[in-house]
Protein backbone atom coordinates (compact mmCIF):
# COMPACT_ATOMS: atom_id res chain seq x y z
CA UNK A 1 0.00 0.00 0.00
CA UNK A 2 1.26 3.48 -0.89
CA UNK A 3 0.30 6.66 0.90
CA UNK A 4 -0.87 9.46 -1.41
CA UNK A 5 -1.11 12.97 0.02
CA UNK A 6 -3.82 15.06 -1.66
CA UNK A 7 -3.16 18.79 -1.45
CA UNK A 8 -5.99 21.24 -1.59
CA UNK A 9 -5.44 23.66 -4.51
CA UNK A 10 -4.77 27.20 -3.37
CA UNK A 11 -6.46 30.09 -5.10
CA UNK A 12 -4.37 32.93 -6.42
CA UNK A 13 -4.06 35.92 -4.12
CA UNK A 14 -4.01 39.51 -5.20
CA UNK A 15 -0.46 40.57 -5.94
CA UNK A 16 0.87 37.01 -6.16
CA UNK A 17 2.36 35.51 -9.31
CA UNK A 18 -0.84 33.69 -10.26
CA UNK A 19 -2.48 30.30 -9.85
CA UNK A 20 -0.29 27.20 -10.39
CA UNK A 21 0.10 26.45 -14.09
CA UNK A 22 -1.43 29.75 -15.22
CA UNK A 23 0.43 31.42 -18.09
CA UNK A 24 0.68 35.19 -18.16
CA UNK A 25 2.16 37.45 -20.79
CA UNK A 26 4.79 39.77 -19.37
CA UNK A 27 3.28 42.85 -21.04
CA UNK A 28 -0.13 42.07 -19.49
CA UNK A 29 1.14 41.95 -15.90
CA UNK A 30 0.41 45.19 -14.08
CA UNK A 31 3.63 46.32 -12.39
CA UNK A 32 2.98 48.61 -9.46
CA UNK A 33 5.48 50.01 -6.98
CA UNK A 34 4.68 48.55 -3.57
CA UNK A 35 4.74 51.08 -0.73
CA UNK A 36 7.59 50.62 1.73
CA UNK A 37 6.89 50.10 5.41
CA UNK A 38 9.28 52.24 7.52
CA UNK A 39 10.67 50.36 10.51
CA UNK A 40 11.22 53.49 12.60
CA UNK A 41 15.02 52.97 12.59
CA UNK A 42 16.92 54.98 9.99
CA UNK A 43 19.91 52.62 9.84
CA UNK A 44 17.74 49.51 9.43
CA UNK A 45 15.71 51.23 6.71
CA UNK A 46 18.95 52.12 4.92
CA UNK A 47 20.16 48.51 4.94
CA UNK A 48 16.78 47.23 3.74
CA UNK A 49 16.73 49.74 0.88
CA UNK A 50 14.19 52.19 2.26
CA UNK A 51 12.01 50.03 4.48
CA UNK A 52 10.12 46.74 4.41
CA UNK A 53 8.49 45.52 1.20
CA UNK A 54 5.11 43.76 1.67
CA UNK A 55 5.54 40.05 1.03
CA UNK A 56 9.33 40.12 1.37
CA UNK A 57 11.26 37.67 3.56
CA UNK A 58 14.38 38.97 5.33
CA UNK A 59 16.97 36.70 6.92
CA UNK A 60 18.93 38.21 9.83
CA UNK A 61 22.12 36.36 10.78
CA UNK A 62 24.85 36.97 13.32
CA UNK A 63 26.84 35.56 16.20
CA UNK A 64 25.07 34.63 19.44
CA UNK A 65 24.44 37.64 21.66
CA UNK A 66 25.28 40.23 18.99
CA UNK A 67 21.81 41.82 19.24
CA UNK A 68 19.59 40.24 16.56
CA UNK A 69 16.59 39.67 18.83
CA UNK A 70 17.06 43.07 20.47
CA UNK A 71 16.98 44.85 17.11
CA UNK A 72 13.89 42.98 15.94
CA UNK A 73 12.01 43.51 19.20
CA UNK A 74 12.70 47.24 18.99
CA UNK A 75 11.59 47.24 15.35
CA UNK A 76 8.43 45.34 16.31
CA UNK A 77 7.64 48.08 18.82
CA UNK A 78 8.00 50.77 16.15
CA UNK A 79 6.09 48.82 13.51
CA UNK A 80 3.19 48.01 15.85
CA UNK A 81 2.18 51.67 15.71
CA UNK A 82 1.42 51.24 11.97
CA UNK A 83 -0.17 47.78 11.98
CA UNK A 84 -0.40 44.43 13.67
CA UNK A 85 2.92 42.68 14.41
CA UNK A 86 3.31 39.02 15.37
CA UNK A 87 6.49 38.02 17.24
CA UNK A 88 6.99 34.23 17.19
CA UNK A 89 9.64 32.86 19.53
CA UNK A 90 10.86 29.30 19.52
CA UNK A 91 13.66 29.91 22.02
CA UNK A 92 12.18 32.15 24.72
CA UNK A 93 8.99 32.10 26.75
CA UNK A 94 6.59 35.07 26.66
CA UNK A 95 7.77 36.11 30.15
CA UNK A 96 11.40 36.23 28.99
CA UNK A 97 10.40 38.36 26.01
CA UNK A 98 8.46 40.67 28.34
CA UNK A 99 11.53 41.02 30.60
CA UNK A 100 13.66 42.09 27.61
CA UNK A 101 10.92 44.45 26.42
CA UNK A 102 10.80 46.03 29.86
CA UNK A 103 14.56 46.58 29.78
CA UNK A 104 14.28 48.12 26.31
CA UNK A 105 11.34 50.27 27.46
CA UNK A 106 8.98 48.97 24.75
CA UNK A 107 6.38 47.35 27.02
CA UNK A 108 3.61 49.59 25.65
CA UNK A 109 4.04 48.17 22.15
CA UNK A 110 0.92 46.70 20.54
CA UNK A 111 2.74 43.52 19.53
CA UNK A 112 1.31 39.99 19.65
CA UNK A 113 3.64 37.29 21.07
CA UNK A 114 3.41 33.59 20.26
CA UNK A 115 5.68 30.91 21.73
CA UNK A 116 5.43 28.12 19.15
CA UNK A 117 7.75 25.99 17.01
CA UNK A 118 5.30 24.22 14.67
CA UNK A 119 5.00 26.11 11.39
CA UNK A 120 1.47 24.87 10.62
CA UNK A 121 0.23 26.29 13.94
CA UNK A 122 2.08 29.57 13.33
CA UNK A 123 0.56 29.98 9.85
CA UNK A 124 -2.92 29.21 11.20
CA UNK A 125 -2.52 31.85 13.91
CA UNK A 126 -1.22 34.37 11.36
CA UNK A 127 -4.15 33.74 9.02
CA UNK A 128 -6.51 34.52 11.88
CA UNK A 129 -4.58 37.57 13.14
CA UNK A 130 -3.61 38.93 9.67
CA UNK A 131 -0.46 40.80 10.77
CA UNK A 132 1.44 43.20 8.54
CA UNK A 133 4.82 42.03 9.86
CA UNK A 134 5.83 38.70 11.37
CA UNK A 135 9.10 37.86 13.16
CA UNK A 136 10.32 34.26 13.45
CA UNK A 137 13.01 33.78 16.11
CA UNK A 138 14.58 31.55 14.95
CA UNK A 139 14.14 29.48 11.78
CA UNK A 140 16.40 26.68 13.16
CA UNK A 141 13.90 25.99 15.97
CA UNK A 142 10.87 25.64 13.67
CA UNK A 143 9.60 22.38 12.26
CA UNK A 144 6.92 20.97 9.96
CA UNK A 145 4.90 18.04 11.30
CA UNK A 146 5.00 16.15 7.98
CA UNK A 147 8.83 15.97 7.86
CA UNK A 148 10.25 13.19 10.08
CA UNK A 149 13.45 14.94 11.21
CA UNK A 150 14.59 17.11 14.09
CA UNK A 151 14.38 20.89 14.16
CA UNK A 152 17.42 22.56 12.61
CA UNK A 153 18.07 19.75 10.13
CA UNK A 154 18.63 20.52 6.47
CA UNK A 155 15.18 19.37 5.34
CA UNK A 156 13.34 21.16 8.18
CA UNK A 157 15.13 24.47 7.62
CA UNK A 158 14.71 24.31 3.83
CA UNK A 159 11.05 23.31 3.75
CA UNK A 160 10.11 25.50 6.71
CA UNK A 161 11.61 28.60 5.11
CA UNK A 162 9.93 27.76 1.79
CA UNK A 163 6.52 27.37 3.48
CA UNK A 164 6.88 30.72 5.28
CA UNK A 165 8.05 32.42 2.08
CA UNK A 166 5.00 31.14 0.18
CA UNK A 167 2.72 32.30 2.96
CA UNK A 168 4.36 35.75 2.99
CA UNK A 169 3.97 36.31 -0.75
CA UNK A 170 0.41 34.99 -0.91
CA UNK A 171 -0.76 37.25 1.92
CA UNK A 172 1.60 40.24 1.43
CA UNK A 173 3.11 39.85 4.90
CA UNK A 174 6.69 40.95 5.59
CA UNK A 175 8.58 38.28 7.53
CA UNK A 176 11.85 38.48 9.46
CA UNK A 177 13.69 35.19 9.93
CA UNK A 178 16.43 35.03 12.56
CA UNK A 179 19.16 32.59 11.51
CA UNK A 180 21.78 30.94 13.69
CA UNK A 181 25.38 30.90 12.44
CA UNK A 182 28.02 28.20 12.57
CA UNK A 183 31.50 28.59 14.06
CA UNK A 184 32.75 29.73 10.64
CA UNK A 185 30.24 32.62 10.58
CA UNK A 186 27.85 31.19 7.96
CA UNK A 187 24.11 30.71 8.43
CA UNK A 188 23.40 27.25 9.84
CA UNK A 189 21.47 24.99 7.51
CA UNK A 190 21.45 24.53 3.73
CA UNK A 191 22.78 27.19 1.38
CA UNK A 192 19.40 27.19 -0.36
CA UNK A 193 18.00 29.05 2.66
CA UNK A 194 19.73 32.24 1.50
CA UNK A 195 18.36 31.71 -2.02
CA UNK A 196 14.77 31.36 -0.82
CA UNK A 197 14.63 34.68 1.06
CA UNK A 198 14.58 38.11 -0.58
CA UNK A 199 17.07 39.87 1.69
CA UNK A 200 20.01 38.62 3.76
CA UNK A 201 21.58 40.87 6.39
CA UNK A 202 24.33 40.06 8.87
CA UNK A 203 24.95 41.75 12.20
CA UNK A 204 28.61 42.03 13.12
CA UNK A 205 30.28 43.23 16.28
CA UNK A 206 33.25 42.54 18.50
CA UNK A 207 32.82 41.53 22.11
CA UNK A 208 34.88 44.47 23.38
CA UNK A 209 33.12 47.04 21.18
CA UNK A 210 29.86 48.82 21.86
CA UNK A 211 29.15 49.26 18.15
CA UNK A 212 27.27 46.84 15.90
CA UNK A 213 27.42 46.78 12.10
CA UNK A 214 24.44 45.59 10.05
CA UNK A 215 25.54 44.63 6.54
CA UNK A 216 23.35 43.65 3.59
CA UNK A 217 24.76 40.85 1.43
CA UNK A 218 21.64 40.18 -0.67
CA UNK A 219 18.72 42.46 -1.43
CA UNK A 220 16.24 42.04 -4.26
CA UNK A 221 14.74 45.45 -3.53
CA UNK A 222 17.84 47.55 -2.82
CA UNK A 223 21.61 47.80 -3.04
CA UNK A 224 23.92 45.18 -1.55
CA UNK A 225 26.87 45.88 0.74
CA UNK A 226 24.81 48.57 2.46
CA UNK A 227 26.05 49.21 5.99
CA UNK A 228 24.16 50.34 9.07
CA UNK A 229 25.89 51.31 12.31
CA UNK A 230 24.33 50.92 15.76
CA UNK A 231 25.52 51.64 19.27
CA UNK A 232 24.67 49.13 22.02
CA UNK A 233 23.30 50.84 25.13
CA UNK A 234 21.35 49.75 28.21
CA UNK A 235 18.14 50.66 26.36
CA UNK A 236 19.05 48.57 23.31
CA UNK A 237 20.47 49.50 19.94
CA UNK A 238 20.66 53.16 18.90
CA UNK A 239 21.28 54.29 15.32
CA UNK A 240 24.57 56.15 14.76
CA UNK A 241 23.89 59.16 12.54
CA UNK A 242 27.56 60.03 11.82
CA UNK A 243 29.44 56.71 11.58
CA UNK A 244 32.57 58.26 10.05
CA UNK A 245 33.35 60.06 13.31
CA UNK A 246 33.42 56.91 15.46
CA UNK A 247 35.96 55.11 13.28
CA UNK A 248 38.48 57.97 13.34
CA UNK A 249 40.76 58.10 16.38
CA UNK A 250 42.04 61.41 17.72
CA UNK A 251 45.59 60.83 19.01
CA UNK A 252 47.29 63.39 21.22
CA UNK A 253 50.25 63.70 18.87
CA UNK A 254 51.40 62.68 15.41
CA UNK A 255 51.92 58.92 15.12
CA UNK A 256 53.46 56.95 12.28
CA UNK A 257 51.74 54.08 10.53
CA UNK A 258 48.26 55.60 10.39
CA UNK A 259 46.33 56.69 7.28
CA UNK A 260 42.71 57.68 6.74
CA UNK A 261 40.77 56.51 3.71
CA UNK A 262 37.14 56.66 2.62
CA UNK A 263 35.13 53.57 1.67
CA UNK A 264 31.91 53.44 -0.31
CA UNK A 265 29.41 51.34 1.62
CA UNK A 266 26.22 50.87 -0.36
CA UNK A 267 24.94 54.40 -0.94
CA UNK A 268 27.15 56.49 1.33
CA UNK A 269 30.85 57.15 2.04
CA UNK A 270 32.47 55.98 5.27
CA UNK A 271 35.78 57.27 6.62
CA UNK A 272 37.99 54.68 8.33
CA UNK A 273 41.51 54.64 9.71
CA UNK A 274 44.05 52.03 8.60
CA UNK A 275 46.96 51.31 10.94
CA UNK A 276 50.17 49.52 9.96
CA UNK A 277 53.10 48.28 12.01
CA UNK A 278 56.35 47.29 10.29
CA UNK A 279 59.06 45.67 12.39
CA UNK A 280 62.24 43.67 11.83
CA UNK A 281 61.53 40.00 11.35
CA UNK A 282 63.41 37.39 13.38
CA UNK A 283 62.24 34.43 11.31
CA UNK A 284 63.12 33.29 7.79
CA UNK A 285 59.46 33.77 6.74
CA UNK A 286 58.28 37.31 7.65
CA UNK A 287 54.71 37.51 8.93
CA UNK A 288 51.85 39.20 7.08
CA UNK A 289 48.92 39.67 9.46
CA UNK A 290 45.73 41.59 8.61
CA UNK A 291 42.58 42.39 10.58
CA UNK A 292 39.69 43.61 8.44
CA UNK A 293 41.59 43.22 5.15
CA UNK A 294 42.43 40.43 2.72
CA UNK A 295 45.82 38.98 3.61
CA UNK A 296 46.56 37.93 0.02
CA UNK A 297 45.93 41.46 -1.21
CA UNK A 298 48.40 42.82 1.34
CA UNK A 299 51.08 40.46 0.03
CA UNK A 300 50.36 41.56 -3.55
CA UNK A 301 50.52 45.27 -2.67
CA UNK A 302 53.82 44.80 -0.82
CA UNK A 303 55.25 43.22 -3.99
CA UNK A 304 54.08 46.26 -6.01
CA UNK A 305 55.67 48.56 -3.40
CA UNK A 306 58.93 46.65 -3.77
CA UNK A 307 58.95 46.60 -7.57
CA UNK A 308 57.56 50.04 -8.46
CA UNK A 309 58.16 52.04 -5.27
CA UNK A 310 61.69 50.90 -4.46
CA UNK A 311 60.79 50.14 -0.83
CA UNK A 312 61.72 46.66 0.43
CA UNK A 313 59.76 44.86 3.13
CA UNK A 314 60.90 41.29 2.45
CA UNK A 315 62.78 41.19 5.78
CA UNK A 316 60.03 42.92 7.79
CA UNK A 317 56.96 41.73 9.66
CA UNK A 318 53.90 43.70 8.51
CA UNK A 319 50.76 43.98 10.64
CA UNK A 320 47.69 45.86 9.35
CA UNK A 321 44.49 46.71 11.23
CA UNK A 322 41.30 48.56 10.29
CA UNK A 323 40.14 50.58 13.30
CA UNK A 324 36.67 49.90 14.67
CA UNK A 325 36.21 46.37 13.37
CA UNK A 326 35.23 47.50 9.86
CA UNK A 327 35.82 44.93 7.11
CA UNK A 328 37.26 46.44 3.90
CA UNK A 329 35.96 44.69 0.80
CA UNK A 330 36.75 47.22 -1.94
CA UNK A 331 40.04 48.21 -3.57
CA UNK A 332 39.88 51.95 -2.88
CA UNK A 333 41.92 51.44 0.33
CA UNK A 334 45.01 50.15 -1.53
CA UNK A 335 46.85 53.48 -1.64
CA UNK A 336 46.11 54.35 1.99
CA UNK A 337 47.30 50.88 3.07
CA UNK A 338 50.70 51.28 1.39
CA UNK A 339 51.08 54.84 2.68
CA UNK A 340 50.50 53.57 6.23
CA UNK A 341 53.11 50.83 5.68
CA UNK A 342 55.69 53.32 4.40
CA UNK A 343 54.89 55.71 7.25
CA UNK A 344 55.56 52.98 9.82
CA UNK A 345 58.68 51.71 8.04
CA UNK A 346 60.28 55.17 7.84
CA UNK A 347 58.81 56.42 11.16
CA UNK A 348 57.40 59.44 9.36
CA UNK A 349 53.87 60.36 10.49
CA UNK A 350 51.22 61.39 8.00
CA UNK A 351 50.01 64.85 8.90
CA UNK A 352 46.48 65.13 10.36
CA UNK A 353 43.78 66.15 7.92
CA UNK A 354 45.13 64.12 4.98
CA UNK A 355 42.79 61.73 3.16
CA UNK A 356 44.11 59.03 0.81
CA UNK A 357 42.24 56.71 -1.53
CA UNK A 358 42.88 54.91 -4.80
CA UNK A 359 43.27 51.45 -6.33
CA UNK A 360 46.78 50.23 -7.18
CA UNK A 361 47.45 48.08 -10.23
CA UNK A 362 50.20 45.51 -10.65
CA UNK A 363 52.20 47.87 -12.87
CA UNK A 364 52.27 50.55 -10.18
CA UNK A 365 49.53 52.75 -11.67
CA UNK A 366 46.85 54.31 -9.48
CA UNK A 367 43.40 53.60 -10.86
CA UNK A 368 40.32 55.76 -10.21
CA UNK A 369 37.51 54.53 -7.96
CA UNK A 370 33.75 55.15 -8.22
CA UNK A 371 32.07 58.15 -6.55
CA UNK A 372 35.28 60.10 -6.05
CA UNK A 373 33.49 63.45 -5.81
CA UNK A 374 31.18 62.22 -3.04
CA UNK A 375 34.14 60.80 -1.11
CA UNK A 376 35.90 64.16 -1.16
CA UNK A 377 32.77 65.99 -0.02
CA UNK A 378 32.42 63.62 2.95
CA UNK A 379 36.06 64.25 3.87
CA UNK A 380 35.43 67.99 3.74
CA UNK A 381 32.51 67.61 6.16
CA UNK A 382 34.81 65.77 8.60
CA UNK A 383 37.39 68.56 8.54
CA UNK A 384 40.00 67.14 6.15
CA UNK A 385 42.01 69.77 4.30
CA UNK A 386 44.16 67.71 1.92
CA UNK A 387 43.53 64.65 -0.24
CA UNK A 388 45.74 62.41 -2.37
CA UNK A 389 43.58 60.81 -5.05
CA UNK A 390 44.00 59.05 -8.43
CA UNK A 391 44.42 61.28 -11.44
CA UNK A 392 41.13 59.99 -12.82
CA UNK A 393 39.29 61.22 -9.70
CA UNK A 394 40.54 64.80 -9.95
CA UNK A 395 37.46 67.00 -9.39
CA UNK A 396 36.46 69.19 -12.33
CA UNK A 397 35.63 72.01 -9.94
CA UNK A 398 37.66 72.81 -6.87
CA UNK A 399 36.14 71.74 -3.55
CA UNK A 400 36.28 74.55 -1.04
CA UNK A 401 38.51 73.77 1.91
CA UNK A 402 40.23 70.70 0.40
CA UNK A 403 43.58 70.77 -1.42
CA UNK A 404 43.47 67.86 -3.86
CA UNK A 405 46.70 66.28 -5.13
CA UNK A 406 46.32 63.76 -7.95
CA UNK A 407 48.83 61.02 -8.77
CA UNK A 408 49.11 58.65 -11.71
CA UNK A 409 51.64 56.21 -10.28
CA UNK A 410 52.68 54.92 -6.88
CA UNK A 411 56.00 56.75 -7.04
CA UNK A 412 54.20 60.07 -7.61
CA UNK A 413 51.99 59.46 -4.56
CA UNK A 414 55.02 58.63 -2.40
CA UNK A 415 56.79 61.80 -3.53
CA UNK A 416 53.71 63.92 -2.87
CA UNK A 417 53.16 62.57 0.65
CA UNK A 418 56.70 62.05 1.92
Amino acid sequence: MTEVVIHKPTSAKKGYAGAPGELQKLSDIVASELPRIPTGCSELDRVLGGGLVPGAVTLVGGDPGVGKSTLLLQSASQLSAQGCVLYVSGEESPKQIAMRAQRLEVMDANCQVLAETEIETIIAAAQKLKPAVMIIDSIQTMHLRDIPSASGSVSQVREGAAALARFAKENQISIFLVGHVTKTGEVAGPRVLEHIVDTVVFMEGQEDSRYRLLRSVKNRFGSVNELGVFGMTEQGLKAVKNPSAIFLSKPNGEVSGSAVTVLWEGTRPLLVEIQALVDDSHSPAPRRVTVGLDQNRLAMLLAVLNRHGGIFTSDQDVFVNVVGGVRVTETSADLALLMAVVSSLRSRPILPGVLIFGEIGLSGEIRPVPCGQERLKEACKQGFTRAIVPYGNTPKQAIKGVDVTSAKTLSEALAALF
